[in-house]
C-alpha cells in the first residue's frame, strides 16, 4: 500500500497538530510548540526518548489531559477538518479517534471478550454489526479467541496488548493512536504486533499514530516519522531517511559511524549544529 506523505495538502491529512503548547498544574510546560500531521491511510511514528512528550502528544490529540491537570493552551488540533481539542475523548472517539494507552490497561477482572465488546460502547449500529467486527478482532488476532473466556489481568502481556488494540478496533476507528506497544514485549511479540498493524493498516485503511521509544522497529513499518524531544520536535522526515540519518543512527538507533561515544557529552552540539539551524 503506497502512502501518502504528511508534507501533503491538509485535505489529505486526516489529522493535523498545529503549533500546539501544553502546560500542566498551570505551571510546568511540557509541550512547546510541536506539529505534525498524519495523512489519511499512514502509519506515522512519533520517537523520543522517555521524558520527550510523546505520551502527552497523544493525550492532547485524545484529550485526556485534564485527567490529570494538563490543557493545551496555545495552537489547534483538527481531525477530519474539524477542530477537535474542546471535544471529550467520548466524542472524538464517535468520531473514529481513539487511543491504545501506554502499559495496556485492560480491564484485568473482565474476560478477554469482555474487554473487546466494551470498546463497542459508543456504536449505535446495532448487535449484529457488533458481532461482525468480533470475529473481525479474532481473525487478525487468534490467539485472543482461544482466550476469550479467560480473565484478561491473567493474561500474557502480548496478549494484553492484543487485546487493548482489538478493543480500540471495535469501536470502528479511523484512527488509531498507539503509545508504546512494545513497552515490556518480547522481540518476537513486538514484531507480531507491528505485523498487525501494518495489515490493519493495509486492510481496514486505520491510520495510525505510534509513539515509541523503540526506533529501530517504529522506523521499519511507519512511512514518516518526527523525533520529539524535551517537548519540542527536532527533526522529521520519511522513515527511509531518517534510518539513514547519521544522528539518528548514533543516538537512537545505536550504530554511530564513529565508533561509541557518550550521547550526553556530545548531543547539545550535533543537535544545534545539525537540528536546530
Amino acid at each position: 500500500m503506497t502512502q501518502p506523505s504528511p508534507k501533503a495538502e491538509a485535505a489529505d491529512a486526516i489529522l493535523q497538530v498545529n503549533n500546539i503548547e501544553v502546560i500542566y498544574d498551570h505551571v510546568i510546560l511540557v509541550l512547546k510548540g510541536v506539529s505534525l500531521a498524519v495523512p489519511k491511510g499512514g502509519i506515522v511514528a512519533l520517537l523520543g526518548a522517555n521524558g520527550a512528550g510523546k505520551t502527552t502528544t497523544l493525550k492532547a490529540i485524545s484529550n485526556l489531559l485534564h485527567a490529570e491537570r494538563g490543557e493545551v493552551t496555545k495552537g489547534s488540533i483538527v481531525f477530519k477538518g474539524e477542530r477537535v481539542e474542546k471535544l471529550s475523548p467520548n466524542d472524538l472517539v464517535r468520531r473514529g479517534c481513539i487511543q491504545v494507552m501506554e502499559g495496556r490497561h485492560c480491564f484485568g477482572h473482565l474476560s478477554v471478550e469482555d474487554n473487546l465488546l466494551s470498546g463497542a460502547f459508543t456504536r449505535r449500529d446495532g448487535a449484529a454489526a457488533v458481532k461482525r467486527d468480533l470475529e473481525m478482532v479474532y481473525n487478525y488476532f487468534p490467539r485472543l479467541k482461544v482466550r476469550r473466556d479467560s480473565q484478561a489481568g491473567y493474561t500474557s502481556g502480548g496478549e494484553q496488548q492484543m487485546t487493548a488494540i482489538g478493543r480500540a478496533l471495535m469501536s470502528k476507528p479511523e484512527m488509531i493512536l498507539l503509545d508504546e506497544p512494545s513497552m515490556g514485549l518480547a522481540p518476537q511479540l513486538v514484531e507480531e504486533i507491528f505485523e498487525i498493524v501494518r495489515k490493519l493498516n493495509a486492510e481496514q485503511n486505520v491510520s495510525f499514530l505510534l509513539a515509541e521509544q523503540n526506533t529501530n522497529v517504529a522506523l521499519r513499518y511507519a512511512t514518516y516519522g518526527y523525533i520529539l524531544e524535551s517537548g519540542r520536535i527536532v527533526l522529521d522526515g520519511d522513515a527511509k531517511a531518517l534510518r539513514e540519518n547519521e544522528d539518528v543512527k548514533e543516538f537512537y538507533l545505536g550504530v554511530g559511524g564513529e565508533g561509541r561515544r557518550s550521547f550526553k557529552d556530545v548531543k547539545h552540539y550535533k543537535r544545534r549544529k545539525r537540528w536546530l539551524s
